[in-house]
């Protein structure tokens, strides 16, 4: 008749750390992008001028959304598929998250810290 999707309690076990951690990552993302300055550690953004506070939340704040995004699908994945499938969507998100956060500490905070 219907195939049905089958999750084991082990493998659900396993992506709810995924989950969690990409939840708070995305919520701090949405935060960041809205112009929180106040989430961003006071060191890593010691030299951003005023004027570049936008931007510089911006683009630290849709890095974190999209590392946190891919937690969450990661998550999603490991536990209907497979490990390997979750692990591909992290290792992919967290690169281009971590660009995004290092191209805006390099360009408005002239450097990480």
């Amino acid at each position: 008749m219907g195939s049905f999707i089958f999750i084991s309690l082990e493998s659900l076990r396993d992506s709810l750390g995924l989950l969690g951690f990409g939840a708070i990552c995305t919520v701090l993302g949405i935060f960041n992008m809205c112009g929180n300055i106040g989430t961003i550690h006071w060191y890593t953004r010691r030299k951003v001028t005023k004027e570049n506070q936008k931007a510089y939340c911006f683009f630290v704040g849709l890095g974190t959304l999209i590392i946190g995004i891919s937690m969450i699908l990661a998550g999603i994945i490991q536990a209907l598929i497979s490990i390997e499938a979750g692990a591909f969507l992290i290792v992919g998100g967290f690169i281009l998250g971590m660009i995004l956060i290092l191209y805006a500490q390099f360009k408005y905070n002239r450097g990480i810290f």
